[in-house]
């Protein structure tokens, strides 16, 4: 497996990943490779194919997959129309499937190997599932002599070997392999401190983004009652807006947000006056239906460094 935070905004190196990402949800598969420039969505060629329904649950219970042909189906013809130059891709996964923290330690080991154990000793009690065959990736955030900070990304080892599975049943190789809301960082072209929300069928992720910082990764999953969901949304931005402004103590003006939802619909369901919803990347007025549903901030991030 490639790195988890192979594209998080904190740690990555332009050249270092896929020319192509593929990001893969319940209802669909998003493709893309950038033309040229610095990965903004104007700048890419993308297709989206749907699921059918039932297809992908998305989850840290194995299996996710519910029809893996049809999912692999969907990444080929989805990969076709836009021609990647090669066969490497960054896979883009639901949030769902991904556990992130930020770990503080007094100290760690500065290579690899010797620091995924001490990560994989710390996750053990953290997350519900086994962890010694987990995919598991990290990238220090900060270091001094008396603390370092760590961004850790894990995932099941099934879950991780089903979705790699189906990469490469379309013809393909997972080169990156990463979660929605860490890829979706990227899209965020600001070295100041951000408030962001990225919203699935299945979740809402809120991110607080400051610098080279990382203060807020929290995931939510969602319920499917409408009202209990619209309620749950506008809890979890008011959780992310206090926090934001608690920690750096100002109020965010704006949150921006990536979704499957339109920007519109999101904003009339904010109740804070003072904080403007701003969409990350806004479909193009010459998409298609389909295209133009589907969020792209996901793909625009993986893609931001790409080679």
């Amino acid at each position: 497996m490639n790195s988890l935070l192979n594209s998080a905004k904190h740690s990555a190196q332009p050249g270092g990943r896929p020319p192509a990402a593929v990001e893969i949800a319940p209802e669909g598969v998003l493709a893309a490779v950038r033309r040229g420039g610095l990965g903004a969505a104007h700048a890419l060629d993308c297709a989206f194919v749907p699921l059918p329904a039932g297809a992908l649950v998305p989850g840290i219970d194995a299996p996710n997959l519910h029809a893996p042909e049809a999912v692999s189906a969907a990444m080929r013809s989805a990969l076709s129309r836009v021609s990647p130059r090669t066969r490497s891709v960054t896979l883009v996964l639901p949030d769902t499937t991904v556990r992130v923290f930020v770990l503080d330690f007094d100290s760690l080991p500065s290579k690899s190997a010797e620091a995924i154990p001490v990560l994989r000793f710390r996750l053990r009690k953290m997350v519900p599932f086994e962890v010694e065959h987990a995919g598991v990736s990290y990238q220090v955030l900060s270091q001094d002599k008396t603390e370092c900070r760590v961004l850790a990304a894990i995932l099941p080892g099934p879950v991780l070997a089903e979705y790699e599975a189906a990469v490469r049943a379309a013809g393909y190789e997972p080169g990156a392999v990463l979660s929605s809301s860490l890829a979706t960082l990227e899209a965020v072209d600001s070295l100041e401190a951000v408030l962001i929300a990225n919203l699935s069928g299945q979740a809402l992720t809120t991110t607080i983004a400051a610098g080279e910082d990382l203060l807020l990764y929290r995931t939510l999953d969602l319920p499917e009652s409408p009202t209990d969901r619209i309620a749950e949304i506008q809890r979890g931005i008011a959780v992310a807006a206090a926090y934001f402004e608690d920690r750096l103590r100002v109020r965010p003006r704006r949150l921006h947000y990536a979704g499957n939802l339109p920007a519109s619909e999101v904003a009339g369901w904010i109740r804070d006056g003072e904080l403007d919803l701003v969409e990350l990347t806004p479909p193009s007025e010459h998409a298609d239906a389909a295209l133009a549903a589907a969020s792209l901030a996901g793909v625009t991030g993986a893609l931001a460094g790409a080679s």
